[in-house]
Parts: C-alpha cells; sequence; structure tokens
C-alpha cells in the first residue's frame, strides 16, 4: 500500500499559492495508527518536540496529523537547503486522506520532496522505521538534497492587458462579448475559451481552452493587442492558471456545478476556487463582480484589486457596500446600463431595449452578462464609445456567441410560419432555467414548450435528477437527448433511469429518449406547431444541429425577429377588456 494518493504539478496560480505549487494527496493511516511513544518521537525529529499527538485515530490524532505534514515538508525541505517553505494542508472528504501543497521553483526536487514525504509515510508503517522515525527522515531529506533542481515554472508574464473571466453560468457570453467591444474599439484581440483559440474573430485552434494551455495559447500570437481569457475550474484545479496576473477579472456567479470532483464538493469550496482569479488581478486594475451572488461579492476580500461590481437593482447592498468603498457599479436605472461612480450622477450607457442579446430586458441572465461585460471594457481602458456600440451589435446568434441562446425560425411543412427553435448549452441548473425563461419570451399565444434535454456524465445523480424536474416541470413536451461524446464513465441507461426518475418526481412519465442531440430536436419540431419553442440543451452536436437547421430552411432570428417575438409574446401576458 502506498501513501501517495496523487502527486499533481501546478504550472501557475492556483488555489493553494497565486504561484506554481505541487499539491500531494496522501493516505494518512500510517501517521493516524503511530503509537503514541513512536508519533512523540517522529514529532521531535520534525521540529515539534512539545507536541502532543494524541491517541491512534483519535480526533486529537487528526488535528496531529495535519500539523505534521506541513512540518514534515518543510523539515525535508530546510535539510536540503530550502528554508521557509509555505505549506498548506487541506483536509479532503476521505477521513484518511490529505492534500499538502507547498510552492516550487525546481519541478525536479520539488517532485523528488513530494515523492519523499509519501516514502516516510509509507516507512513509518513498518516496526523497523517506528523503531528509528529520526532516520527514515534523515534519508528522505538526504534523497532530495541529492536530486536534481529541474527546470522553473514555465507561467507567462503578459505582455499586454487580460481580462480573465470566470464563474459557473456566463463566462463564455461575457468573455466573448468583452472580446467584441475590444474588436470594436480596433484592437486585435486574442481570447480562449470553452470552443478553442481566437485571434482578430478567426479560430485558429479548435478545443476546449479554458484552462492553462489557453491563455499561453493566446499570448503566443505575437499581434494580439488584448487578451480575454475563460478561466474553468477544471483548469485551475488540475494545471493552475497559466499567467502570473491579469490586468481585470471577472466573476460572473458562482452556482452547484461540477461538485464531488477533485475534492470540491461544497458551493462555497467552488466559490474558492474561483476566487484564485481576481486574487491574481493586479492592484491597479479592477476586480469585476456579481455583486448579487454574496459568495462572489465577498472575493473583494481577498483581491488586491479595486472593486467594480454590476447588479440588476442600483440599490442592491453590494453596489451600496461598493461605492462606499471608492469602487465602481454598473446597474439598471430606467432601463438604461449605467455606470455609478461614488458621489457622481450615473452616467447611463444604452437602454436594454437597443441591447439584442438581453431580448428587451427580457433574459435576465443576459442582462447580467451585459453588465459584467461594459464593466470589463470599460475598466481594461477601451473607449466608452466603443463599449456602447458593443453592447448594441453584439448578437444572439451562431456567428457572435456560437451554442448560446441561439434562435431560429423554421418553416412549416407548408412553408409558412413553423416552430421557434433556442438552442443553447444549458449545462446546469440556472443555465436550464435561463433557457426555460426565453422559451416562454419568446412564445406565442397557445404556443407549447418542447425541451430537449441531456446531461453530461461528470454531474452527481442529485443534479441530474433536477435538472430533469425542471425541465418536466417548466415545459409542455419533454424528451431525452443523450450525449454519446460527453457520457464521461457513465452508462446511457444509468443517465437515462436518473432523467426519467426526475422527470416521474413532478408527475411527467410520458418521455421519449434518443440516441443523440439532433435526434431529440428532429423528433420535437417534427411534432412542434406553429407558435411552439423547441428548446435543445445542446453540447455535443452544435454543428449538426446548425447544419441540420439550415438544410430544413431555418433561419438565423437578428434583432428585428427577436423584439417582434418578445413583444407577441408579450402580448398574451396583457390584460383583455
Amino acid at each position: 500500500m502506498t501513501s501517495l494518493v496523487e502527486l499533481r504539478v501546478l504550472e501557475g496560480p492556483n488555489l493553494y499559492f497565486p504561484r506554481a505549487a505541487v499539491k500531494l494527496t496522501l493516505d494518512v493511516e500510517s501517521l493516524s495508527g503511530l503509537p503514541v511513544d513512536v508519533a512523540r518521537r517522529f514529532a521531535a525529529r520534525i521540529g515539534m518536540p512539545s507536541s502532543r499527538p494524541g491517541e491512534p485515530d483519535s480526533g486529537f490524532r487528526q488535528r496531529f496529523v495535519a500539523r505534521a505534514l506541513a512540518r514534515l515538508v518543510r523539515a525535508l525541505a530546510a535539510e536540503s537547503g530550502t528554508n521557509r517553505l509555505a505549506v498548506r494542508v487541506r483536509g479532503t472528504n476521505e477521513p484518511h486522506q490529505l492534500v499538502v501543497a507547498y510552492p516550487w521553483r525546481h519541478r525536479e526536487r520539488a517532485q523528488t520532496m513530494g515523492r519523499a514525504v509519501a516514502e516516510v509515510l509509507d516507512m513509518l508503517r513498518t516496526p523497523e522505521a517506528q523503531a528509528d522515525p529520526e532516520g527514515v527522515v534523515e534519508r528522505a531529506a538526504a534523497a532530495v538534497a541529492a536530486s536534481e533542481a529541474g527546470e522553473r515554472p514555465r507561467t507567462l508574464v503578459p505582455r499586454v492587458p487580460v481580462v480573465a473571466v470566470t464563474g459557473t453560468n456566463g463566462k463564455t457570453t461575457t468573455s466573448r462579448w468583452i472580446a467584441h467591444m475590444g474588436r470594436v474599439d480596433g484592437r486585435l484581440v486574442g481570447w480562449s475559451n470553452t470552443d478553442g483559440i481566437y485571434v482578430d474573430g478567426v479560430m485558429v485552434e479548435a478545443g476546449d481552452y479554458s484552462g492553462p494551455s489557453g491563455a499561453g495559447r493566446v499570448l503566443a500570437h505575437p499581434e494580439v493587442q488584448l487578451a480575454v481569457t475563460e478561466t474553468a475550474r477544471g483548469g485551475i484545479l488540475l494545471k493552475g492558471i497559466g499567467l502570473t496576473r491579469n490586468d481585470v477579472s471577472v466573476v460572473t456567479n458562482v452556482t452547484a456545478d461540477h461538485l464531488g470532483l477533485q475534492g470540491i464538493d461544497t458551493v462555497d469550496q467552488l466559490a474558492e476556487v474561483k476566487s484564485v482569479v481576481p486574487r491574481i488581478t493586479r492592484a491597479d486594475g479592477w476586480a469585476v463582480l456579481n455583486g448579487d451572488d454574496p459568495r462572489v461579492l465577498a472575493m473583494r476580500q481577498v483581491a488586491r484589486a479595486r472593486p467594480w461590481v454590476f447588479s440588476r437593482d442600483p440599490d442592491s447592498p453590494g453596489v451600496r457596500e461598493v461605492l462606499a468603498e471608492g469602487g465602481r457599479a454598473t446597474s439598471v436605472i430606467d432601463g438604461w446600463i449605467s455606470v455609478l461612480l461614488p458621489d457622481a450622477d450615473a452616467d447611463p450607457l444604452v437602454e436594454l431595449v437597443d441591447v439584442p442579446m438581453t431580448l428587451a430586458g427580457l433574459s435576465r441572465f443576459n442582462v447580467e452578462n451585459a453588465l459584467a461585460a461594459a464593466s470589463a471594457g470599460l475598466a481594461i481602458g477601451l473607449d466608452r464609445a466603443s463599449v456602447v456600440e458593443g453592447l448594441r451589435s453584439f448578437l444572439p446568434d451562431a456567428e457572435h456567441n456560437p451554442g448560446r441562446m441561439n434562435t431560429f425560425s423554421v418553416p412549416g411543412p407548408d412553408g409558412g410560419d413553423g416552430p421557434t427553435v433556442v438552442v443553447d448549452l444549458a449545462h446546469n441548473e440556472a443555465g436550464l432555467e435561463a433557457l426555460l425563461e426565453i422559451m416562454a419570451g419568446v412564445r406565442r399565444p397557445g404556443g407549447r414548450l418542447l425541451l430537449g434535454l441531456g446531461v453530461v456524465g461528470d454531474r452527481t445523480d442529485e443534479l441530474i435528477g433536477t435538472l430533469a424536474e425542471i425541465g418536466a416541470r417548466d415545459s409542455d413536451v419533454l424528451a431525452i437527448g443523450h450525449k454519446e461524446k460527453y457520457l464521461r464513465g457513465r452508462d446511457v441507461d444509468d443517465l437515462d433511469a436518473l432523467l426519467r426518475a426526475g422527470a416521474a418526481r413532478v408527475g411527467v412519465e410520458d418521455v421519449t429518449s434518443y440516441p443523440t442531440e439532433l435526434a431529440s430536436l428532429q423528433a420535437l419540431v417534427g411534432v412542434a406547431a406553429p407558435g411552439d419553442v423547441v428548446g435543445l440543451m445542446c453540447h455535443a452536436e452544435r454543428q449538426e444541429v446548425y447544419d441540420w437547421l439550415a438544410s430544413a430552411g431555418a433561419t438565423s432570428d437578428g434583432p428585428a425577429e427577436l423584439a417582434a417575438k418578445v413583444r407577441a409574446a408579450a402580448a398574451q401576458e396583457q390584460p383583455t377588456g
């Protein structure tokens, strides 16, 4: 049995340190079970002579083990030539596992030290080592001292302004929107997101580049004048952030998503991961934060940068607090997106009715994305007129924002009016609620909502069931479209059963399953009538969906078409007589 569960080299700022670090996940059962006298001798050897380790496997021993691990790492470092090493120790959801992290300057020596720590724990399982714990530590320190230094971290120091965007929902839309504003301002913009690497609006590399490699590839293009990076949870946890700093950070929100992965089991822990992005924002930069999300608003306490909050309510507590602290805010006043400064008149930028992405304010999530993008654009130094034009000209179509609230008009069989189709990623509860909100907002009087529901495999059973409950509750017709490219260790039958069980909990059992997203869309469009709205949670087959819609004669809705649909839908809400 080995005590080393995982050794991970983090290449840049991460959950534990604002610079490159090594993360060890260790099984500490050997330390937890050491006899008291051996534990005392071990503690004395690593610089804890007066420690009281407690009885084996007790709560007192558990706390001793965490302190002893940190001291062991520092002792090995000091005895191999590195003094005053910072160490972080965190618990996990496994009772006998702890995470130990420390920064590194030389890759090979840092990894050797991680393996040496685990070897000390391994040796302490044996009677021979328990008879000589001092010697075990001495030999481990000697191994670290004799190791090769290895290369230094390759974390990039940005040469151009960087806007880094993170959050649970809205980060892709917001990052694309900021990049669009930069291009309107005449900058040559490079940006990275879950779709790929873009330079001046052209995709140069396809793939999920929301991790550290995305930022590096953007900055590798010498002509880029402004970098916009989407920074996802996975990249922060698995590799660290690829840049030493950013100039403006944006945190859209934090909601339950990807929980139960890589030791992140609660929303509070997820917020701590996301806070790495504003933590490395330059002190003279801006941290753009969602003022209506308490976990995000609290990030200004760990950021050195100046706070700039956004909120749909100009009188929200978050806005008041940040303005009182000398920060800035962006909100909606009398239907205008407006910037607020302390002790100054509000600056109205543009009316919501002139921002197509918000559907005249109908899409509250895209209102928030607009506020975030406008804040970041101004914070990074774009001209005010460019920000305003960027708000007006960024459209919810496949060109500007592929896969996010793309709305299409599909002709009927006779060539007349048919249903509306809305395509969106909608990968979690908030995303699905936003999709359903838009669907309802463009449904004509008497029309139905038909939903193609699907999930990726790396979600908890609870979240999968909840998504089905929401979809079944708020739609009139529900179909399941599986995502075979994104099963991620799951079985289709397992996912199908979880989705059906969730729908059944709200009384919906008439659900048909299809093997793909496209097949579910085709089936729903086939039974849809004029005025109906078909929504598709689309992750795996976006291009195939676009191609099929084009072959069916569908056209992408522009601002005028969307406005007409919103007005027609709103008419049914008006009282008659």
